[in-house]
């Protein structure tokens, strides 16, 4: 399970006054050797039966290593929360955040759209950091199905919301470059939790605004 880092835990950020300081992000993700990563691209093109010190290839190993490094690595971020002072209680819902990560089965990409949504409870959050927490745990070897749990999990631990939803939906290109090449196939997933699991109404709510 990949571990956060960050400056304050839940209760504190929960506690937060107007004038404190935002949480500050950064992911667990393990380091990356890019040496170490571009020996292997290397070694994979000899095993592929092509030579890595070709005009065309000699670089490869480098770029390759590197877009992996830049793949599996997020951005840090500042999780900027404010006081609900209007005691706003509506869901608030960014739809079509993008999304792209690595299966872990077979290190290649898969991509589509995340829709984000909260019941606020006493704080709100800046809504770009909406994506941001998707990124953040997008940027690994993953399963769409952990990411989507992982990005739900987390608003509802550090934001304490009312209720939170979070459906994401994308193409797998192990699904579609390989094996039944279902070209176009998306895969459609979701996790909630609060009062966007238990009362009925909000549940729906909440789908219908997704499209799903």
């Amino acid at each position: 399970m990949k571990t956060i880092r960050s400056e304050l835990d839940a209760a504190e950020l929960r506690e937060l006054t107007p004038e404190a300081p935002a949480l500050h992000i950064v992911g667990g993700n393990p380091e990356i050797d890019l040496a170490a990563a571009q020996r292997a691209v290397s070694d994979l093109l000899v095993a592929l039966g092509r030579d890595p010190h070709s005009d065309h290839l000699a670089d490869t190993p480098r770029r390759v290593a590197n877009a992996y490094a830049e793949m599996l690595t997020p951005r840090e971020f500042n999780l900027t929360t404010f006081p609900n002072d209007e005691g706003y209680d509506e869901l608030v819902l960014a739809r079509d955040i993008p999304v792209q990560s690595l299966c872990e089965h077979h290190l290649l990409p898969f991509q589509g759209v995340a829709h984000v949504g909260y019941l606020p409870g006493e704080r709100i959050l800046g809504l770009s950091k909406l994506a941001r927490v998707v990124e953040l745990f997008a940027r690994d070897l993953q399963v769409q199905e952990r990411l989507t749990k992982q990005v739900a999990d987390w608003l509802q631990d550090h934001l304490a919301p009312k209720g939170v939803g979070v459906v994401i939906e994308a193409e797998h290109q192990c699904m579609s470059l390989r094996g039944v090449r279902a070209t176009g196939s998306r895969t459609v997933t979701s996790a909630v939790h609060g009062m966007l699991r238990d009362n009925p109404s909000s549940r729906q709510e909440f789908f219908a605004l997704t499209g799903i």
